[in-house]
């Protein structure tokens, strides 16, 4: 272990891929946010856009850029984001989850989806810190998404940041309409912004049935997963959440990311 403060987990809501090439509030605080937290040496990250049967842990020594989406500005395909891996931290992940009998494995090839790298463009410009990708098992539940978060924290503790990665809103079946109500989406994230201020992790835990508009913000639940991955992964005790409010894009895409556990010594 070594002696660095331990890092908070992160939230981030990764937007569309246009997130990339057009920043806005979102992009701005995350690379304040970037500047301001310890630097991680090495990040582990859960995206809804690597849906796997188990848990698959990234083991690539240089991760490809997968842009995994159609239809998007042809500038968008040649992006790339080329931090490179941890294959040893891989393995020590995968040790992690063994040890707790959950079942998982290594994939020596997998690169970063666009959940991972578009919103790592803005929190780590340089692609300088080793990115371990971690898939979302098939079938998995808020109370499981939260309890996997409980059995990686300890690497936080080591210098690790631990990032859910999804959507705090995710309707997309409103996706570009011209006439998409916004309200819905405003009421959803003013609600969840004040549990997380406060700390409210039962309140958090069961938004789905408490949060007004829950189910219309997430038809389907996969983006909303990565919150419980990063509430889990918090540290407990004497610590705060931060919020980070970013715009509402595409009329139904709230740009919120939330900082778990942070302390004055890793967030100033």
């Amino acid at each position: 272990m070594n002696s660095a403060p331990r890092l908070p987990s992160l939230f981030l809501s990764h937007g569309a891929p246009d997130y990339a090439l057009a920043p806005g509030t979102a992009g701005a605080g995350l690379s304040a946010l970037g500047q301001q937290l310890p630097r991680p040496r090495a990040i582990v990250a859960l995206s809804p856009h690597w849906m796997s049967r188990g848990v698959v842990v990234g083991g690539a020594t240089r991760p490809t850029t997968i842009h995994d989406f159609a239809g998007f500005d042809p500038q968008l395909y040649q992006l790339q984001y080329s931090a490179p891996g941890d294959p040893p931290l891989a393995e020590e992940i995968a040790a992690l989850l063994q040890a707790q009998r959950v079942p998982v494995q290594v994939d020596p090839a997998r690169g970063l989806d666009h959940g991972v790298w578009v919103p790592l463009r803005w929190l780590y410009a340089e692609a300088d810190i080793p990115v371990v990708p971690l898939s979302m098992p098939v079938g998995l539940d808020p109370a499981g998404a939260y309890q996997l978060g409980r059995l990686l924290q300890p690497l936080a503790a080591d210098g690790v940041l631990l990032i859910g990665s999804g959507s705090l809103t995710h309707n997309l079946g409103e996706f570009r309409q011209p006439r998409a109500d916004m309200d819905y989406v405003r009421e959803f994230a003013d609600w969840m912004a004040a549990a997380v201020l406060a700390d409210a992790r039962e309140q958090l835990l069961d938004c789905l049935q408490q949060a007004p508009q829950a189910h219309r913000a997430h038809p389907t639940i996969e983006h909303l997963l990565p919150l419980y991955f990063a509430l889990g992964a918090a540290p407990e005790g004497h610590s705060r959440n931060s919020v980070l409010r970013g715009d509402i894009t595409h009329r139904i895409l709230a740009m919120d990311s939330y900082v778990f556990g942070s302390t004055e010594a890793t967030l100033n």
